[in-house]
């Protein structure tokens, strides 16, 4: 059972900046995060550090 909290967590912040970055991006409405081009940024530094959790989490299951 060890490694799912990275995994659990990586996973959370891989949607979390997906959906950030097509807010930004202004393909999806009705937010005040629509159209706004730092959402654009963060979303995907937010996607790369939950790949970086998911891959340290699938390393420590490896173990």
């Amino acid at each position: 059972m060890r490694g799912w909290l990275p995994l659990t967590l990586g996973l959370l912040a891989v949607v979390i900046g997906a959906v950030w970055t097509v807010q930004g991006l202004g393909y999806v409405s009705g937010s005040l995060m629509t159209d706004e081009k730092i959402w654009a940024v963060l979303g995907p530094i937010l996607a790369l550090a939950g790949l970086a959790l998911i891959w340290l989490g699938l390393r420590s299951r490896r173990r």
